[in-house]
């Protein structure tokens, strides 16, 4: 298939129903604060807008061509600059399939390919927007063909069971989508000069509770309204989930309602996985699994996808059970880690005791100015609060060893638990604050080209921790391992 190809024609039509929302969406808000005085101008600016539009697409359409040979992919840009990218098909990583409801409408798809590197967004990526979804589909496996490194069938590792769209309403996303509702309302009523009659039926609605009372009623309808955002943004994400793992060595996550997404991950590049488990989701029995992989796109601010998630919060078991069919071995399951020094629970009462004594001061002193004790008895119920995360934190660190594989935990409000793959780790990062110092404890950090890039192991005994990185990576740390402790060690 090595000819000369044009993007999709359908592009066009997708571009004008796209810019023809844009135009609605602002010239609504318009025509109904000024009047159908100003209908004439919003139809006049809505045609330019949709016009400009299908026209710089047809002009990228008319003048995009790629192809893909035995060796390269290539893809020319000829208009008014002469611009070509060509790429060896033995760097490409990663093939990811896009499908908004425009584009499923229309019947295309935008495909995404990457190189394995730490890709930075808009840099770092080859995107044909958009071919026809069997184009793209038979491209995508063209891409990825391999030569398997090990024999392996294909075949599904998890798929989402409907039910687990009921941890979405108990993670951090649900309070901050109510107060977007919240602010969402305000700005609708200010389209049809309907806001002061929206704050002055709030007011008489809570004027009369006192202030502590009156916010926490907001609190609670925010969180009620998020508690529905975030079930419909679960459902929008991740319906159909299912994770496969493809011959040829690849893992491929497929998912989306509304729009689709198809996530590639190259297995040779997968250096371990992520239970990531937050405070409510944890508190359900649940957790989900990221990829710790060198390459994989980060999280695009314009989809507001992360692309590492191999499978959304669900049953602990069944996270743990996937996250050993994806390293072939039950890790998670098998280490026992060790827990770490008191001294380390102290810091963290310290800390947590720190943190929330300002609060509670500043909540004191409102409930004082505004006579309002309930608000000042608020900031006090943060201190035990306070007691009892830093304690779950301490009780949650540990560190151990498994195989191939090193394995630390440690958080409370987001605790994760990671089994990182020992020969990816290509340094040591070794920390002592003053305080740590006085009372033997260290935080070390495991250094890798996959994932975030760093994974530490916090307040370990100092001791303990440097015979812990030698026997992790023997080698790196051997001429420290004596006892003193290295400002950094890596690998050359």
């Amino acid at each position: 298939m090595s000819g000369w190809r044009r993007l999709d024609r359908r592009t066009l039509g997708s571009t004008a129903a796209g810019s023809a929302g844009v135009a609605v969406s602002a010239g609504v808000p318009v025509v109904a604060g000024a009047g159908t005085a100003a209908l004439a101008w919003v139809l006049a600016g809505g045609a330019l807008l949709i016009g400009g539009a299908v026209l710089a697409d047809f002009v990228r359409w008319r003048h995009t061509r790629f192809r893909c040979t035995a060796e390269r992919l290539e893809i020319e840009f000829a208009f008014v600059a002469h611009r070509r990218k060509s790429l060896p098909r033995e760097r490409i990583r990663s093939v990811d399939l896009t499908a908004h409801p425009l584009h499923r409408a229309f019947g295309i798809a935008v495909l995404s390919i990457g190189t394995g590197q730490h890709e930075t967004p808009g840099q770092g990526r080859i995107t044909l927007s958009p071919l026809a979804r069997a184009d793209a589909g038979a491209l995508r496996t063209e891409l990825l063909h391999r030569e398997p490194a090990e024999p392996a069938a294909g075949g599904p590792l998890a798929t989402l069971d409907p039910r687990w769209i009921r941890y979405a309403p108990v993670s951090f996303a649900a309070p901050a989508l109510g107060l977007g509702a919240f602010g969402a309302l305000l700005n609708v009523s200010e389209w049809f000069g309907a806001r002061n009659g929206v704050l002055n039926w709030l007011l008489r609605l809570f004027g009369e509770l006192p202030l502590a009372l009156g916010i926490l009623l907001l609190l609670v309808l925010a969180v009620a309204a998020g508690a529905v955002g975030a079930a419909g943004l679960f459902a929008e994400m991740w319906w159909n989930h299912r994770l496969d793992r493809e011959p040829g060595g690849t893992l491929r996550v497929r998912r989306g309602l509304l729009t689709t997404r198809s996530i590639t991950i190259e297995e040779r590049r997968l250096r371990g996985v992520e239970l990531v488990e937050p405070l409510g989701i944890r508190l359900s029995g649940a957790a989900r699994v990221d990829a710790v992989a060198t390459g994989v796109r980060q999280r695009d601010d314009d989809e507001k996808a992360d692309y590492k998630t191999l499978l959304p919060p669900a049953p602990r078991r069944v996270a743990l059970d996937v996250a050993a069919q994806v390293l072939r071995e039950p890790v998670l399951d098998r280490v026992r880690l060790r827990p770490h020094p008191r001294a380390a629970r102290g810091r963290r009462l310290r800390w947590a005791l720190l943190a929330v004594l300002a609060l509670v001061l500043v909540l004191a002193v409102l409930g004082a100015l505004l006579a309002d004790v309930l608000l000042a008895l608020a900031g006090l119920v943060a201190l035990p609060v306070a007691v009892v995360l830093a304690l779950d934190a301490y009780r949650g660190l540990g560190h151990g060893l498994g195989g191939r594989y090193l394995v630390t935990r440690s958080g409370s409000v987001r605790r994760s638990t990671v089994a990182l793959a020992r020969d990816g780790v290509i340094g040591w990062t070794v920390k002592q604050s003053v305080f740590q110092r006085r009372r033997g404890l260290a935080t070390f950090t495991a250094t890798t080209a996959a994932g975030s890039g760093a994974y530490a192991i916090r307040d370990a005994a100092a001791d303990e921790g440097l015979a812990f990185a030698e026997a992790a990576v023997p080698g790196l740390l051997a001429p420290f391992a004596g006892g003193s402790v290295p400002a950094e060690a890596s690998r050359t």
